[in-house]
């Protein structure tokens, strides 16, 4: 590929990203698509409508861009949370240190590629093969490789201090909202499973003589779980309720509720209580009938007086049996995945196993349209296989299109199956909680991507061209050194396609604009608030992808730093604008991504080492080869000393931290009346009183778009009282 096929690619995307930007800037305006870009906005203002038409609806401006630009991050910790904070870290962190890379390998590394061989060079520069700015180019013994070898150094360094810096200050982000946070009732819970089965007495009574006899001064109770067929019949039953309640005036509640909620002993659920007051201080089953009715399975929510002593319960064995009264730190409340915990503990690592023989057989079976899409970037085996392309190909313009930007919008449309499939994948593993099964979801994705997109990729586009090359795996890591610089042009084409073009498309949300549009004009249907989370399964792998393509490529081929860092900027402005007013706060994690994205990052740096090395040992440069040995030991001690330093802070929370907390509950007089929402707040199934301010629809007056831009984000929306749908 020459530089006028890359430019080619970069100005169709150039021009889908301009005219997605200018469609954004005009839609986000209309009042119909409000609960679309302002979900998050939405679920806590108290909407007025503007039934003006006005002209300044339909002209695009720039107003979204300054406030993203200009907001604060402990504005968007007080908004969105830490884990919130922590992907923008991801972003800031990847500016930084591509900046530097850029830096170094435009004005030092780019020259030395372009004339390392006394060659002839194009007049004219779009004309100029790609393969001239890369490493390749140089000429083998060469004495400037200590150009590469010190931009090597200088990245590397960069990425350690910068990495160790951003370590140090998300994990006292992540103490600090532990520590100011209220009272949480997954801080005094433990989740107990695989209860042992007694004949002569249920579940529930196992586990309070047990917690009785050895956490007597600590136990405070517990809350069973139940069989999920069960509970998604009261939860359906419910949820018809709250329906049937919205429709209607608040006044006509009570006796909505006693009509509508079967009773006896063949309904799944009795009268809860018409009254407010009295379901909070019920169980969730006090009809002994329908108690009867529910099965119990071999788990439990165990509530303790203290964090502290929550905190050793859910650490030490509990049993000799270690197949017994299994203990995990509980989720939030809103952060249980339920379907999860009717699973038997002994067959969860069964179902890790099928997890992870499901992910290598969907990893190989995407090897088709990886080398399909390889294929097209290997003109001349098309010519020799397809000889009636011919023609089509001698078009100027045709093979630029082919080969500079299909390749990467193909791929790009086979990888929008991959985050649903290990979202998928993730449910069948046992994940307990939501966070639990995005961050198992996302280090699936991110292995996928890495092994699909990029070794695949190169080995693919290799062996087209080099079918006899791999003889035995010890070729591997020398194949890899001949053949990443060469793909680095189709790397170039992947970041403007699925980077650029990609983030425009995030703002507009194309699907859910579509759905909008059919449901309002041909389903007639009202507006109807559905704030989602922020999708880490897909942005976080994203992110560390193109980091991980970065760093490989900043000496071998630098030209792809500049479009690494356009990626990131306008990733900067994009996702501080959805996470401003699009994504909504379910659960918090308390930045618990972050390790993946420190050990991602050390992995890289040691990669783009490991193939300079191979690349140098090609090249028969033995003093760049023996130069670059105590770089790669230096980075893998500085991982180890990070993960001594930091890691266990995101795992377990400092007893002393927790000791500190007990003691300033014991002077409040709220923790009390804590104690005795505990088990509530555990609840499969409760009946809200609806509330007109909270459960107001779109259908009532919406705000104009000022209103949205100027409402204030200071205060996260009420996530228990809003109850949105999961993403």
């Amino acid at each position: 590929m020459n530089i006028s096929a890359l430019l080619t690619s970069a100005g169709i995307n150039i021009a889908v990203c301009v005219v997605l930007l200018f469609l954004y800037s005009i839609l986000r305006k209309q009042p119909s698509n409000f609960s679309l870009y302002f979900g998050r906005k939405l679920a806590k203002v108290n909407p007025t409508r503007d039934h003006h038409v006005r002209l300044q609806r339909f002209v695009p401006s720039p107003s979204w861009i300054v406030k993203a630009w200009e907001i604060s991050e402990a504005e968007i910790l007080a908004t969105a949370g830490v884990d919130a904070v922590v992907f923008l870290r991801i972003v800031v962190f990847s500016l930084r240190i591509f900046a530097v890379a850029a830096f170094v390998g435009i004005f030092l590394v780019l020259p030395v590629n372009y004339y390392g061989q006394e060659i002839h060079h194009h007049k004219h520069i779009p004309r100029e093969s790609l393969e001239v700015f890369s490493i390749g180019n140089v000429k083998q013994g060469s004495k400037w490789f200590w150009a590469h070898c010190l931009a090597l150094y200088i990245t590397s360094l960069t990425a350690c201090l910068l990495l160790y810096f951003e370590y140090k200050s998300i994990a006292a982000m992540r103490l600090e909202h532990i520590r100011t946070s209220p009272p949480n009732p997954g801080h005094f819970s433990v989740l107990v499973r695989a209860i042992p089965w007694k004949p002569d007495e249920s579940y529930s009574d196992t586990v309070k003589k047990f917690f009785t006899k050895y956490h007597g001064s600590s136990y405070l109770g517990h809350q069973m779980v139940y069989h999920r067929g069960t509970i998604q019949k009261l939860m359906a039953e419910t949820e018809k309720v709250c329906k049937m309640l919205r429709s209607n005036n608040v006044g006509h509640g009570k006796n909505m509720v006693q009509s509508a909620l079967p009773a006896g002993p063949s309904g799944t659920l009795r009268i809860l209580s018409s009254e407010p007051e009295s379901i909070k201080r019920k169980p969730p089953f006090p009809d002994v009938r329908t108690a009867s009715s529910v099965k119990e399975v071999a788990a439990a929510f165990v509530f303790f007086k203290t964090r502290y002593a929550a905190d050793v319960a859910a650490k030490v064995l509990l049993s000799a049996n270690p197949m017994s009264w299994v203990t995990n730190y509980a989720p939030e409340p809103h952060d249980v995945y339920w379907r999860n915990l009717s699973i038997r503990y002994r067959l969860l690592w069964l179902r890790k196993i099928a997890s992870l023989v499901a992910v290598i057989v969907f990893m190989f079976l995407f090897l088709i349209p990886v080398t399909f899409v390889q294929g097209l970037t290997q003109l001349d085996q098309l010519h020799h296989t397809f000889p009636f392309l011919r023609g089509l190909f001698k078009k100027k313009y045709m093979s630029q299109l082919v080969t500079g930007y299909l390749p990467s919008v193909i791929l790009l449309l086979f990888l929008y199956a991959v985050p649903p499939t290990m979202m998928l994948l993730a449910v069948i593993e046992g994940c307990i909680s939501r966070t639990g099964k995005k961050k198992s979801a996302c280090r699936k994705v991110l292995y996928f991507l890495i092994w699909n997109v990029f070794f695949v990729n190169v080995l693919s586009g290799s062996v087209i061209s080099q079918i006899d090359a791999l003889s035995s795996l010890k070729e591997m890591p020398t194949q890899l050194a001949r053949a990443i610089p060469t793909q680095a042009t189709f790397f170039m084409t992947y970041v403007l396609t699925s980077g650029w073009a990609s983030l425009s498309s995030e703002l507009m949300q194309p699907m859910l604009l579509i759905w909008n549009v059919f449901r309002r004009g041909v389903l007639r249907q009202k507006d109807d608030l559905c704030a989602v989370s922020f999708p880490y399964h897909t942005e976080v792998p994203k992110l560390l992808l193109f980091g991980f393509i970065g760093f490989t490529f900043s000496v071998l081929a630098p030209l792809i730093l500049p479009l690494l860092l356009v990626y990131f900027f306008l990733g900067y402005l994009v996702y501080r604008n959805q996470i401003l007013n699009v994504y909504i706060t379910k659960y918090e994690s308390g930045g618990q991504l972050w390790p993946t994205v420190h050990n991602t990052t050390v992995f890289s740096l040691v990669f783009m080492q490991i193939i300079s090395l191979f690349v140098f040992g090609l090249k028969q440069s033995k003093t760049a080869w023996v130069f670059m040995i105590p770089l790669v030991i230096f980075t893998l001690l500085f991982n180890e000393y990070c993960r001594q330093r930091f890691h266990p802070i995101f795992k377990n929370t400092p007893a002393e931290l927790l000791i500190e907390m007990d003691q300033e509950d014991e002077k409040s007089e709220k923790i009390e009346a804590f104690h005795q929402n505990l088990e509530l707040a555990y609840c499969q199934i409760t009946l809200k009183s609806p509330d007109p301010q909270k459960s107001a629809d779109l259908s009532h007056p919406i705000p104009s778009d000022k209103d949205l831009e100027d409402s204030t984000a200071s205060n996260p929306p009420a996530l228990a009282q809003q109850n949105p749908t999961e993403n």
